[in-house]
């Protein structure tokens, strides 16, 4: 996982010193841009215009717009945490409303579904929405898991092969689900229905 002020398309690179603060202004800006424009009409010039910066100092960050969006979009989830609750279904459920009060925004939305909608005729796009979304959000699983093991309310797994399927699986249940529910059905994700989804995923878990 790269630091939270260095975009991962910037990892290795050399040069004048990153900007911290010009890189959340180029960010916000892409996910305006998106907002308003859409993902076929977003360009690397509307965004530095947008974020008062030079064109070139966005390709000095990242080598085109994939990179730029996908960026953007994984700098909101990068907001998301898991405080510790006292317990695995209080952790699931909170992790799940702050997920569905993200996915209400706007921004973050709209930003979502371009990126995803993108990423079915570019291959290079998945891979890239995997290592830098994806991958990097399983950290709230693994330390869950962690947790709920520590407490003794899951065992632990000395098979590291399946201890990683199973964490796979588990993001892909819930944040899959979450993104059904809001995105697709448009559903309220509301404390009711996140109970509900808890009860039936700790049956699944405890099972397993």
């Amino acid at each position: 996982m790269h630091s939270p002020d260095v975009p991962s398309g910037a990892a290795g690179r050399t040069g004048r010193p990153r900007s911290a603060s010009a890189d959340a202004a180029i960010l916000a800006a892409t996910r305006d841009a998106l907002c308003e424009l859409g993902w076929s009409k977003v360009s690397m010039g509307d965004v530095a215009a947008r974020a008062g910066v030079a064109k070139t100092t966005l390709y000095r960050r990242w080598s085109g717009k994939n990179e730029l969006v996908v960026d953007a979009v994984a700098e909101l989830f990068d907001e998301l945490e898991l405080p510790d609750r006292g317990s695995l279904e209080a952790d699931v459920e909170y992790v799940v409303l702050r997920f569905a009060e993200l996915l209400r925004r706007p921004e973050a939305r709209t930003a979502l579904m371009a990126v995803v909608a993108e990423s079915t005729r570019d291959e290079a796009l998945r891979d890239r929405i995997r290592s830098a979304i994806v991958d990097r959000q399983k950290r709230l699983v693994v330390l869950g898991r962690e947790r709920a093991q520590a407490r003794g309310e899951l065992p632990y797994e000395e098979d590291e092969d399946l201890a990683g399927r199973t964490t796979d699986l588990i993001f892909d249940v819930i944040a899959g689900t979450v993104v059904h529910r809001a995105l697709v059905s448009s559903e309220p994700v509301d404390e009711l229905w996140v109970a509900t989804f808890t009860t039936l995923l700790m049956h699944g878990l405890r099972g397993t």
